[in-house]
């Protein structure tokens, strides 16, 4: 099993940044790639990010040049730095772990963009 704590969402005006963060903790071995998604109302569930146990980075179109995902192993945590945040980011944002056959999910934190 893997838990994964995410934290650092809240309300921001546009043009702001908030930097999230996933605490995992568990059966880490077994992961192959970290990543963030995102849902907002009544939408699909979308990849944001992702990072892979050897390094390798992507990112959604929606989040390059914005957001920068990275890793600090020491903690086993992930992080999610956002940038220039607009309305259409806001949603909540959940951190997965991916590995052979299994999936595992954080509670989300809400981002809310608004003036």
């Amino acid at each position: 099993q893997v838990q994964l704590v995410e934290s650092g969402g809240g309300l921001v005006q546009p043009g702001g940044s908030l930097k999230l963060s996933c605490a995992a903790s568990g059966s880490l071995f077994q992961i192959f790639v970290m990543n963030w998604y995102r849902q907002a109302l009544g939408k699909q569930r979308e990849l944001v990010a992702s990072i892979t146990s050897g390094g390798t980075i992507n990112y959604a179109d929606s989040a390059k040049g914005r957001f920068t995902i990275s890793r600090d192993m020491s903690k086993n945590t992930v992080y999610l730095q956002t940038s220039s945040l607009q309305p259409e980011d806001t949603a909540v944002y959940y951190c997965n772990a991916h590995g052979l056959n299994v999936d595992y999910w954080g509670q989300g934190t809400q981002v809310t963009v608004s003036s």
